[in-house]
C-alpha cells in the first residue's frame, strides 16, 4: 500500500490491486472506490496515517462495479456506516442483483486481458444512493456526477468545478505518463465518446482508476489525448462488464 498527496485535500491510496482515493473537507471525507476484496484494512491504515479516524469517512462513492473498484465497499461500509454512491444502471450489479456484461476486446486487449491476475469476486454492497447525469454530492463545494457509459453502463466520473477536479474512473487512464482512453470497455464508439466529454471540461487535477494523478495542467493533457484519439462517433448512454478494467 502506497499513499500519494495529490493535492492538500486529496491522496491517492494504492493498493495491491486497486487504487481508492480519500477527499477530506469540511463536509467530511470521501472514499472514490475501494480495491479489490480484501483490501479494507489497508484502506484503514492509510486514512490514519493521512490524519483521520476511518469511522469519519461517511460516504464511498463506486465510479463502476469492476472487482478492482467495488471489492472492499460492501465491508468499509458495514464497518464504517458510510453511504455507498453509485450511478443507477450501476447499482444493481453492484448489488448482484444483475450480470455484468463482457468487454469488447481488441487483439491487443485481449493479450492484456488474458495477462490479468485471478481476481477475488467483490462481495454483494448495498447502493444507498442511486445517482444519474447531472446529480451534484456534496463534495469539495458540488460535485457533478458525469455519465460517463461504455466502460460499464453506469460507469461515472466525479467533477469538482470549485477546486477543479476530476475523478474519470475507468474512461481515461493516465500509465507511464501518458494520458489515454481506458480500456476492457464493454462499448468501445460510446466510450470514446465519453473520454471525449471528459476532455471538453476544465480541470486543474486528474486522477485515474489507474495511472498516476495529474497533480496540474491536466485539462491540457486530457485534450491533448482526446486530439490523438479517433473522432467519438456515439453519444454517452449504454454498457457493462464481467472483470476489472484497467
Amino acid at each position: 500500500m502506497e499513499i500519494t498527496r495529490v493535492r492538500d485535500e486529496l491522496h491517492m491510496i494504492t493498493l495491491e490491486f486497486g487504487t481508492a482515493y480519500l477527499w477530506r473537507d469540511d463536509h467530511g471525507p470521501t472514499l472514490v472506490d475501494t480495491g479489490v476484496a480484501g483490501s479494507a484494512d489497508g484502506i484503514e491504515e492509510a486514512v490514519r496515517t493521512i490524519g483521520l479516524e476511518p469511522a469519519a469517512v461517511r460516504r464511498i462513492v463506486l465510479t463502476h462495479h469492476h472487482e478492482d473498484h467495488t471489492g472492499s465497499a460492501a465491508e468499509l461500509a458495514r464497518r464504517w456506516g458510510a453511504e455507498v454512491v453509485a450511478h443507477r444502471l450501476e447499482a444493481p450489479v453492484i448489488r448482484r442483483e444483475q450480470p455484468a456484461a463482457p468487454p469488447v476486446l481488441s487483439p491487443f486487449e485481449q493479450q492484456l486481458w488474458d495477462a490479468l491476475p485471478p481476481i477475488p469476486p467483490a462481495e454483494p454492497c448495498p447502493v444507498h444512493r442511486e445517482v444519474e447525469d447531472g446529480d451534484v454530492l456534496d463534495i469539495g463545494g458540488g460535485a457533478v456526477v458525469v455519465h460517463v457509459p461504455g466502460h460499464t453502463d453506469g460507469s461515472i466520473a466525479l467533477h469538482l468545478p470549485g477546486p477543479g477536479v476530476l475523478f474519470t474512473g475507468d474512461i481515461a487512464s493516465n500509465v507511464q505518463g501518458r494520458t489515454r482512453p481506458g480500456v476492457f470497455h464493454t462499448d468501445p464508439a460510446r466510450a470514446l465518446a465519453s473520454f471525449h466529454r471528459l476532455a471538453a471540461l476544465p480541470v486543474e487535477t486528474a486522477v485515474f482508476g489507474h495511472g498516476d494523478p495529474i497533480a496540474a495542467g491536466a485539462s491540457a493533457a486530457l485534450r491533448a489525448a482526446a486530439a490523438a484519439a479517433p473522432a467519438a462517433t456515439a453519444a454517452p448512454g449504454a454498457a457493462t462488464e464481467q472483470r476489472p478494467g484497467t
